[in-house]
């Protein structure tokens, strides 16, 4: 069993990080509140964000006030910016960190249209999943959503995080009972997952009109040990 009397995870900070395709900016102040809020289309953000558990926005007041109440809840939020046109095209945090043990979960997920199935959200959550193993020396990164949101369970497995189960009656979300998925993936896994990444995000998997040649998910079955497939 590995011994971690002397482990030490960095504290979670605002951070720039530089992709190839996209980049990483910390939320700071209004013109980026301001550019998010048009990236989702001003009022299109209520159905983009249905399985928030915040309720309903009723303009972009709300919005802001939303913003800086989970800042003071210890969420540090990050603008996804496209490098080509250098438009913010969605937002992640890094919440509920607990640097003793060396975790954090991934939360306020939510990508605008120029980002929904698209390289720009592969290499986002690759970029930070790197950050989080590489840089901060953690050892577990969460996902969690709501239990209904398949397409965020979707995303949470083609990224490599692992299925952990259901927290039944976890919270009330937008007046209703919330069931939370879990999933993790953890720092002996980060290795082969950081190697899909980074097969899949290479400008070869692509074709000339940018369709990917290979899935994440059978580069990722590739690398496996032969044992493990």
């Amino acid at each position: 069993m590995k011994d971690l009397r002397s482990y030490k995870g960095a504290d979670v900070v605002p951070v720039h990080i530089e992709g190839r395709l996209v980049s990483i900016d910390p939320l700071r102040g209004e013109a980026d509140m301001v550019a998010l809020w048009e990236a989702f289309g001003g009022l299109e953000i209520n159905p983009a964000l249905q399985y928030f558990s915040q309720p309903y926005f009723s303009g972009f007041e709300d919005f802001v006030r939303w913003l800086n109440s989970v800042a003071k809840s210890g969420w540090v939020t990050h603008l996804f910016r496209e490098k080509a046109t250098g438009e913010v095209v969605g937002m992640a945090s890094f919440m509920r960190t607990d640097a003793a043990n060396g975790v954090t979960e991934v939360g306020g997920v939510a990508h605008g249209p120029l980002m929904k199935r698209s390289p720009l959200a592969t290499e986002a959550h690759y970029l930070m999943a790197r950050h989080v193993f590489d840089d901060l020396n953690y050892r577990r990164y969460e996902w969690k959503c709501d239990n209904r949101n398949e397409p965020s369970k979707q995303a949470a497995r083609r990224y490599g995080f692992t299925f952990e189960g259901i927290f039944r009656q976890h919270m009330i979300s937008k007046g209703e009972n919330r069931d939370t998925a879990w999933f993790s993936m953890i720092d002996a896994e980060w290795p082969l997952l950081k190697a899909g990444f980074e097969a899949w995000l290479s400008p070869g998997n692509f074709d000339a009109q940018g369709n990917q040649k290979r899935r994440l998910e059978d580069i990722r079955a590739a690398l496996l040990p032969e044992a493990d497939r």
